[in-house]
């Protein structure tokens, strides 16, 4: 399974939303999840890839899905590199 479909799944399952209403380009903000549930998505990605998004890849109004598994990607390419 990809860190895409991964990622789509939390979130679906987080915000309790059909998995294919979500898309690379969507915002979380866009699939409705509000700032308090949208820190549960990162808390719940983070524990699920065993990783720690940087701040700045967490932008909850503005950041896209699509941003966030590369930032995941990003998270686990360095992890296997150390």
């Amino acid at each position: 399974m990809s860190t895409q479909q991964e990622t789509f799944e939390i979130i679906a399952k987080q915000a309790k939303i059909d998995i294919d209403t979500i898309k690379v380009e969507s915002t979380l903000k866009d699939l409705g999840i509000a700032s308090l549930d949208a820190i549960e998505v990162i808390f719940d990605l983070e524990e699920h890839f065993d990783v720690t998004l940087p701040n700045e890849d967490t932008d909850f109004d503005n950041g896209t899905v699509g941003h966030l598994v590369e930032a995941i990607d990003r998270q686990l390419a360095a992890k296997n590199a150390g």
